[in-house]
């Protein structure tokens, strides 16, 4: 068999977010041809040492001798940015067995059946380090990546996203070509490394030269989960977390230290506590750092780690976990994202069994029952109870100072250039909470190493290389959910023209996130939202892209159908999920597209009541007993007579602004912006074309453009330029998109409000 055709290419670091960590290597597409590929196939990258990776089509202008690689390919094949790789087709074979080794957490918390399924679909050779993610960029046969992200979350929280494996073994096939690239499939045997495995058993045992050996019988439960007290963090080092530390710093000396002072109150000498908070915000890492200041140990049970074993096994664990804590005194009795052991909607039978050990442990003289959780809403209600948890903590996420605060003690003994701005980087993170700023300095940390390289003197981080880790790092509050909007560098000073819809937009949605000291130095609340409305194809939602940018603004879009459900309740959950997912990654914008269908005049519907209802959750969320803070709805619609009422009055959609169509000088602009990458031929005029095109959008107008080039085209691919004539034959195929009549309807709308 001849030796596949590989080829030297310069290798460049990828900047894209969703390449990132992926194991993906982009080509020129002329390469791939070259090189007998496929979009997806497996290509091996040699460099210091080979790698495997999956290779994909480079974005274009990319030169046709650049491989693009991202950071866990160049890491594996121990390269930096602008060194020599080789690259070639690679064989591929379905791996018979994977042994990896991770961090303590993952290996303890992150059962193999799930591993197996982050895993699937990915290429792998001995000792390349592979992210979490799942490889679901081209997805496989028997892959679930939605189920792997749960389990994932689960398992870890909310720095799944960061943690990273090393294939420490894996095993071919018998008769595997040596070269191959081994793929994880549902049939491969995942296991830790000294750890259980899962997965499918080999159709025969493997050689005696394997490198990997057959799975040994799961160890017994308290061998394989040890309750291991981990050294907690000073609760000096809590930013932003002064308060709550303080509390249960007060609740836990009571219980420990002066019982009798209680009993002689009239109080049981007994504490339990419910920590809430947004994910990776630092819960444990508070209630920890809090046991360890008062001198007290702390026995920690994983809920997901609990409720991932068989119902035996899982109820031997728990009274296990509850006589270590009422052992000796003083202790904590930690049960980390409790919901997933103990929850709302069809609590199983074990929560029972559970909920009776919580009970004895409470009722037990100095232990104190802590439970945290990131959906305090979805945990069963009998946790709440008199005798069990009667006290709760809500953890906020950090704002802008309290993030650089945090960033400080994060890069505590870590080398910073003498200009890095963490202010700066604190700003430009909303929503990000203490688990992502720490996935945001490993990042940071890969390309400070892979630029430093080989160079002389001493690696350090500077501000570009946090700012650039910020596009690669997906806070948890958005990594599910709806869909958010990025603004791709674009902010309100470039959007031409419009002067008093940005400025009414810029009172209402940015001065009170910005300038909240003045409305209280008033007297008065910040609006709530603001109803976008104007005829379609004008700029609505690229409005919005550019208040995200100049606002630092986490944006949350959803689409007025994408809510609505013909089950009873699932429509006004999806409502309650969007606003809490918001207010969990504030300074957040809630953009509702298409409001119109989402919230109609209530009573004319005909589908079942479910419109109404959902209007209902959103007066709720907007005016209900639970103020909104720092999040700010903005409703977009072309027909602003069909939304309800109620939803326009003050206190909630209160600002209405209309976004009215382009007159000449704004279509001019907007002509020129369509055709900035377009070459013009001489006889082009733009001012007087936008002087003749009444009637047509922003939209329409960067839709003539495109279709004058693709005439130019058309008379000859050898065209370099787009004429006149081109432009006076698009205007023949691109009629103007506005309706005269809703035109007038929306001007008399906006005169009467």
């Amino acid at each position: 068999m001849s030796a596949p055709v590989g080829v030297d290419l310069l290798a460049r670091l990828g900047t894209s977010a969703g390449d990132a960590r992926r194991g993906v290597v982009r080509l020129h597409p002329e390469v791939i041809t070259a090189l007998g590929l496929e979009a997806w196939d497996a290509v091996r990258v040699t460099g210091v040492r080979a790698t495997a990776a999956l290779v994909a089509p480079a974005a274009a202008p990319a030169a046709p001798g650049t491989a693009v690689l991202d950071e866990t390919t160049m890491v594996n094949a121990g390269v930096v940015d602008g060194s020599t790789v080789g690259v070639a087709a690679a064989p591929v074979a379905v791996a018979r067995q994977v042994e990896v080794a991770g961090s303590r957490l993952a290996a303890a918390a992150l059962p193999p059946e799930t591993l197996r399924l982050a895993l699937t679909g990915k290429v792998l050779l001995s000792g390349d380090t592979l992210s979490l993610l799942p490889q679901d960029l081209s997805p496989v046969p028997g892959a679930d990546a939605a189920g792997a992200r749960r389990g994932l979350a689960a398992a870890l929280g909310g720095t799944w996203t960061t943690e990273l494996v090393t294939v420490t073994a894996a095993e071919p096939p018998s008769g595997a070509d040596p070269s191959a690239a081994l793929v994880v499939a549902p049939t491969t045997v995942v296991r830790w490394r000294n750890g259980a495995s899962t997965g499918a058993a080999p159709a025969a045992p493997p050689a005696a030269a394997s490198p990997v050996t057959t799975p040994a019988a799961p160890a017994p439960v308290a061998a394989t989960a040890p309750l291991v007290e981990e050294p907690a963090v000073a609760v000096a080092d809590l930013v932003g977390q002064a308060e709550p530390a303080r509390r249960l710093g007060e609740w836990l000396d009571l219980v420990f230290r002066r019982p009798e002072l209680l009993e002689r109150l009239g109080a049981a000498p007994r504490l339990g506590v419910l920590v809430s908070g947004p994910e990776g915000v630092g819960k444990t890492t508070l209630v920890r750092a809090v046991a360890a200041d008062e001198e007290a140990r702390v026995v920690c049970l994983p809920a997901p780690e609990v409720a991932a074993i068989e119902a035996g096994a899982a109820a031997a664990r728990i009274r296990e976990a509850v006589d270590d804590a009422t052992a000796s005194a003083p202790t904590v009795l930690l049960i980390t994202d409790a919901e997933v052991l103990l929850p709302a909607a069809d609590p199983p039978p074990l929560s029972t069994l559970v909920l009776e050990a919580l009970r004895r442990a409470a009722s037990s003289a100095g232990t104190a029952l802590v439970l945290t959780s990131s959906r305090a809403e979805a945990l069963d209600p009998r946790v709440r109870g008199a005798d069990l948890v009667d006290r709760e903590l809500t953890l906020p996420a950090p704002g802008d100072r309290d993030r650089a605060e945090l960033l400080r003690v994060l890069l505590r003994g870590v080398p910073l250039a003498k200009d890095v701005d963490l202010a700066a980087v604190g700003a430009r993170t909303p929503g990000f909470v203490a688990g992502d700023l720490v996935a945001l300095r490993r990042e940071a940390a890969v390309r400070a190493a892979l630029r430093a390289g080989d160079g002389d003197g001493d690696p350090s981080l500077d501000t570009d290389d946090l700012l650039g880790a910020v596009s690669s790092v997906r806070p948890a509050s958005l990594s599910s959910g709806s869909q958010t909007l990025s603004s791709g560098g674009l902010t309100l000073e470039r959007v031409g023209d419009m002067v008093e819809t940005k400025q009414a937009l810029t009172e209402t949605i940015l001065w009170p996130l910005r300038y909240p000291d003045s409305f209280a130095r008033l007297g008065v609340s910040p609006p709530r939202g603001v109803l976008l409305y104007g005829p379609p194809g004008c700029g609505k939602t690229f409005l919005v892209r550019a208040l995200a940018g100049t606002g630092s603004l986490n944006v949350f879009v959803v689409k007025g159908a994408e809510v609505l459900d013909k089950f009873v309740g699932e429509s006004e959950r999806a409502v309650r999920s969007l606003f809490r997912r918001a207010a969990a990654a504030a300074p957040a914008l809630v953009f509702l597209d298409e409001i119109d269908a989402l919230a109609p005049r209530r009573g004319g519907s005909t589908d079942a009541g479910v419109s109404d209802r959902v209007v209902a959750a959103l007066l709720t969320e907007l005016d209900g007993a639970e103020p909104l803070r720092d999040v700010v709805v903005l409703g977009a619609t072309n027909r602003p007579e069909l939304i309800d009422p109620a939803l326009l009055r003050p206190g909630r959609l209160e600002r209405r602004v209309y976004v009215p169509p382009p007159d000449a000088p704004a279509r001019a602009d907007i002509l020129r912006a369509a055709a900035r990458d377009t070459p013009l031929a001489d006889d082009v005029d733009l001012d007087a074309l936008a002087d003749d095109l009444d009637r047509y959008s922003a939209a329409d107008c960067a839709a003539l453009i495109r279709e004058a080039a693709l005439t130019a085209m058309r008379t000859s691919l050898e065209s370099t330029e787009v004429s006149a004539r081109d432009l006076a034959t698009a205007r023949e195929a691109v009629k103007p998109s506005l309706d005269p009549r809703q035109l007038a309807e929306l001007e008399a709308y906006a005169g009467e409000n």
